[in-house]
């Protein structure tokens, strides 16, 4: 089956949806999956740094280039790729074949939710987290990468909102982008 793309990025803020998506794609596509977030909680944890506590912040700014380096790479060079970080969708932007993806939750109370229900934490805690991290981040990116809204909608060829769409009818959009067709 000839699909539309044969690499997909996906981008979202802290508890819109993106593993689920990127998750649910490998298992319908059966391509490779790369999660960038797997990987910067790796690294911290070598270097004994709490990603909820710090997050980008805590990584030399030489770190965060060689890991956007590798996404670009990636998403040039690997096909039947599935690539999920938050500036995916904003590395891919010039990059041929790649489905670029934006999954937003339009109720922030629902993205508190997850991250409280997912970390077992309270709702104050998840939202102080949720802003504190996403504030971090796009500092440093900024600083990095220049004033941008990396989730701004032109990045991207298909933006979600996971509040009115749940997890199969999010894959079946993203499907229906890529061309793909059950037998």
């Amino acid at each position: 089956m000839t699909l539309k793309y044969n690499r997909i990025a996906i981008s979202g803020r802290i508890a819109s949806g993106t593993t689920t998506l990127a998750q649910n794609l490998k298992e319908s596509l059966g391509w490779k999956y790369v999660n960038a977030g797997q990987i910067q909680r790796d690294f911290d944890r070598k270097h004994h740094i709490n990603e909820n506590a710090q997050g980008a912040v805590a990584r030399s700014d030489k770190h965060e280039r060689e890991i956007e380096a590798m996404t670009k790479k990636m998403l040039e060079n690997e096909e039947n790729l599935i690539y999920e970080a938050w500036l995916a969708g904003f590395v891919a932007q010039n990059i041929k074949n790649v489905l670029k993806v934006l999954l937003v939750c339009s109720h922030e109370d629902i993205r508190i939710d997850r991250v409280a229900n997912r970390e077992n934490i309270s709702i104050n805690e998840a939202k102080l987290r949720i802003i504190k991290r996403e504030a971090e981040n796009i500092k440093k990116w900024q600083k990095l990468y220049g004033q941008h809204d990396f989730w701004n909608q032109r990045y991207f060829n298909l933006v979600i909102d996971t509040y009115s769409s749940g997890p199969m009818e999010t894959l079946g959009k993203v499907l229906d982008e890529l061309g793909f067709r059950h037998k």
